[in-house]
């Protein structure tokens, strides 16, 4: 296991440098609350000791008084100032640790996510979106509640042993010997309970992030579940998944739970060999009563805060094993980094690639050897049949994946050696699942560009066959769009994600299956605008639907992860080849 991973604490430690100096802080004011804490057991005891004493007690000879009154008064007034300090320090160190917790929670939130961002496309495909989504919220919420409760839990208690420990030390060694005995006990215990909590926690944070990756899966194709009538094959599933991590934490809480009768017992015992042995040694004559009186209370201090050990262990596991998870995320490689280098402006558009082989992940090639230029200003179409390579080269020229060898390149350079804005920072893109954001019409058009005048918004618009239905909008471009565009139709969508491409004025467009959900009138004015786009920059279409793609300066047909044939749409349908039969197909000759 990564040692990092393996001490996630320690790793937490290292990484937020910048948070040490406000948990020194908040080390310092629990410490000075826990003290002030503990000095009220010893202000019973010299209470006890004035009114059993007199003048002889230790505050009457401490302070020279010899009235008990006014030794009783003075008593008062320093247990006045004392709980002043214990109130104040309190105040302090709640707001510095939680102050703390908040901090690395939101910097740690913020870190993971961004990172996340810019992991490889593929990472994000190979695994449930529920256990992201588990990894950035929940498990950032479970160790802000260890770093806001369960850290300064641990301190006091430990503040707690060692101040009480010092009285017992002082008053007698054979009592703290009998009153600290339970603490071993305690301690073994914790460590056998700690070491059997972890793979039930681990279990419990799976569990978790399959009930989330399930839900946000069901959620999303809500339409599909009712179409097909699977609400109760789907309630049954998503009861199997709550049930599943309902008994992981019942079974983290059971063993939990044990833990509280044996610290009970413990507690028992050092209480009882305090309460016999001391009260036997004072009615002996060899112990002041006010000390007895004191050891009794400081028993009571030094044990019972024990009984939260299971608690706070709780809670040490949860983080622990969520501070595991976000640190794994957080070393996961990024295997797609930007380059450094930044092509000289205006990008004029030529794109080219090279004996490229492509795959994804560890599966076999999809792209052999493929050679492809695409010149600055030109119109190109990819076409072919299913599992053919479309999308694999797309995602090549998009720097989603980078080819297992040959080159890809933009105006002659490596698109690995490019900075992000150089490259995707040229290109428009319109996905064929089309994403829009939640927000306005207005918001989603100009995402790539945030900065857009409203005229601008308008002229995209225009350019995308949209403004005619934008218009018509009750709010018009200010009017809601619901997440993923569920208020919109699959041709609005598009319609809607061609205009925040052209928006961006880019150097290359790239459009897959931009037409694919569009009726045929407004495919004729998307044609159009395309081809007024591609008036001022290079377009890359990848279309089944031939009729979208004709005009092209040149069509690439790809059969297999390979160019079988290439040409404009009069020579590839002269040539009687792949093309030829696809077009007829699509056209009823056949």
């Amino acid at each position: 296991m990564d040692p990092v991973i393996e001490r996630p604490l320690a790793a937490l430690w290292k990484r937020y440098r910048g948070f040490r100096g406000r948990f020194v802080l908040a080390v310092v004011m629990s410490t000075v609350n826990k003290v002030a804490d503990v000095v009220p057991e010893l202000l019973i005891g010299a209470a006890v000791d004035v009114v059993v004493r007199g003048s002889d007690s230790f505050v009457g000879d401490l302070l020279g008084v010899e009235s008990r009154h006014a030794q009783l008064g003075w008593l008062a007034l320093i247990n006045l100032v004392v709980w002043v300090v214990e109130s104040a320090s309190e105040y302090a160190a709640d707001v510095l640790w939680r102050g703390l917790a908040q901090g690395i929670e939101h910097d740690l939130r913020v870190e993971a996510y961004d990172h996340a961002q810019h992991l490889h496309l593929g990472w994000h495909e190979s695994r449930p979106q529920g256990s992201t989504l588990a990894t950035l919220n929940d498990d950032v919420n479970q160790l802000e509640r260890l770093l806001d409760l369960g850290l300064p839990a641990i301190l006091q208690t430990a503040l707690n042993v060692v101040l009480v420990g010092a009285v017992f030390a002082v008053a007698s060694w054979e009592l703290t010997l009998y009153a600290f005995l339970p603490i071993p006990v305690i301690v073994v215990g914790s460590l056998f309970f700690q070491k059997r909590l972890e793979p039930l926690y681990d279990r419990v944070r799976e569990s978790v992030a399959d009930l989330s990756g399930a839900l946000g899966a069901n959620l999303a194709g809500i339409a599909t579940i009712k179409a097909f009538t699977a609400e109760d094959r789907e309630r049954d599933r998503i009861a199997t998944a709550s049930a599943a991590y309902r008994e992981a934490n019942v079974a983290a809480i059971r063993s939990s739970a044990a833990f509280v009768p044996l610290v009970r017992m413990a507690i028992l015992s050092g209480f009882t060999c305090t309460l016999l042995l001391g009260g036997w040694a004072t009615l002996d004559g060899d112990l002041e009563l006010g000390l007895y009186s004191v050891l009794v209370f400081m028993t009571q201090r030094l044990l019972w805060p024990l009984t939260t050990v299971a608690e706070v262990l709780d809670l040490y596991q949860r983080g622990r094993a969520s501070t595991a998870r976000i640190l794994a995320l957080l070393a996961e490689p990024v295997d797609v980094p930007a380059g450094t280098q930044a092509l000289e402006k205006p990008v004029r558009g030529c794109v080219e690639l090279r004996g490229v082989r492509s795959g994804y992940a560890d599966g076999p090639d999809v792209l052999h050897d493929l050679d492809l230029v695409v010149p600055a200003g030109e119109t190109h179409a990819i076409v072919g049949p299913t599992g053919a390579g479309k999308s694999s080269l797309l995602r090549l020229v998009l720097r989603f994946d980078d080819p297992r060898s040959g080159q890809v390149l933009l105006d002659g350079t490596d698109v690995r050696e490019l900075d992000w804005d150089s490259l995707r920072g040229s290109m428009g893109y319109v996905a064929q699942d089309v994403y829009l954001f939640s927000g306005t019409v207005a918001e989603n058009i100009a995402y790539g560009r945030p900065d857009a005048t409203p005229a601008e918004v308008r002229a995209a618009a225009e350019a995308a066959a949209a403004a005619e239905f934008v218009e018509r909008l009750p709010d018009g471009y200010d009017s809601w769009v619901g997440e993923r565009g569920i208020t919109l139709s699959g041709g609005q969508r598009q319609r809607i994600a061609l205009a925040r491409a052209l928006l961006r004025d880019p150097a290359i467009l790239v459009l897959d299956e931009a037409t694919s959900a569009v009726d045929n009138e407004t495919e004729a004015a998307i044609q159009q605008s395309l081809r007024r786009a591609g008036e001022r920059c290079t377009t890359i279409v990848v279309a089944h639907r031939l009729s979208t793609v004709r005009h092209a300066h040149r069509i690439w047909v790809l059969d297999g992860g390979r160019v079988a044939e290439a040409g404009t749409h009069d020579e590839l349908v002269a040539q009687g080849g792949a093309y030829a039969a696809l077009w007829r197909v699509q056209t009823g000759e056949q």
